[in-house]
């Protein structure tokens, strides 16, 4: 399906099917890779990168919260990110950056050598996980959510998405489409990929930080909130609380805003609600270059 994409490594483009390490490296064996990911868009003005600077900034965080070392300027990673989109041809996709040792370690544990770093650019492909903005039925797992004291959840780290893999699962084997995890003392987490929101009596919540990954697109919807004047709080959220909202949505980068049609067995009435189609279309505003506020959110290739 990308066969023909090239993908920049260490500096270098490779074939598609030339991305790839030893089965024995650090990062396959002991799970000691990084990654983020974020969204090219087709703008009035060309593509551009939505928010490349703080989700670059999210990534030196991760390799920080995992004692790694990236041997290149966040300077470096952006303008790679566009080559890489240049040589491609893409206009409209996503970049992953993976962070992750090469190196094989059959008993190590601990490597002091700086990590390799692979940029992949993707152009949009039918997901059917991503449902494309469809209303979605969302469960609560009996996974719970990694505890923050085992380790860093605000690192985006390959080895904590096994955590995510398990609740997609069990929620597709239950006929829904997305599982919401309970952190250990009960309150709600966030999904696989997805932070959560609800809309009760006006007023936009989310679960607060320290137990759920810092998503650059749960801070921008918590950002349009302000500039749309909508009442919103981070706080700690209990299922029942999901269940009795007047709106819920998910966000993630692939799909900014994406309402929620089923709680468990609560269906709602009318999706999307008020304010998660006002702030769906703020985004699609945003990417359309209509709101100069936020012109700085795009980095143009």
């Amino acid at each position: 399906m990308f066969e023909d994409l090239k993908v920049w490594i260490n500096g270098s483009f490779v074939n598609w099917k030339e991305a790839n390490v030893h089965l024995l490296s650090h990062s396959f064996s002991r799970a000691s890779a990084i990654f983020d990911v974020f969204g090219i868009h087709k703008t009035p003005k060309g593509t551009a990168l939505f928010r490349a600077d703080k989700h670059l900034d999210r990534f030196f965080k991760s390799a920080e919260l995992l004692y790694m070392n990236i041997p290149y300027s966040k300077e470096q990673l952006l303008n790679a990110a566009k080559e890489c989109i240049r040589v491609n041809n893409i206009e409209k996709g996503i970049v992953k950056i993976f962070g992750y040792y090469s190196e094989e370690a059959i008993i190590s544990l601990v490597l002091d050598t700086p990590i390799d770093v692979a940029i992949f650019t993707i152009p949009e492909f039918e997901d059917p996980e991503l449902k494309k903005g469809e209303p979605l039925k969302i469960c609560f797992s009996s996974w719970r959510k990694i505890h923050p004291k085992t380790v860093p959840v605000e690192a985006k780290a390959c080895s904590n998405y096994l955590n995510g893999a398990l609740i997609r699962r069990e929620a597709i084997k239950r006929g829904f489409d997305v599982g919401i995890s309970l952190t250990t003392e009960g309150y709600v987490a966030e999904g696989s990929i997805e932070s959560i929101f609800i809309v009760k009596n006006g007023t936009l919540y989310t679960p607060k930080a320290g137990n759920i990954l810092l998503s650059i697109t749960r801070m921008s919807v918590l950002e349009l909130a302000d500039y749309l004047n909508i009442a919103h709080k981070e706080k700690n959220l209990l299922p029942s609380d999901v269940v009795q909202a007047d709106e819920v949505f998910l966000s993630h980068t692939g799909i900014k805003v994406n309402p929620v049609k089923q709680v468990e067995d609560v269906v709602f009435n009318s999706v999307p609600g008020k304010i998660t189609e006002k702030l769906s279309e703020t985004f699609d505003s945003i990417i359309n270059l209509k709101i100069d506020k936020f012109r700085s959110w795009l980095e143009f290739v």
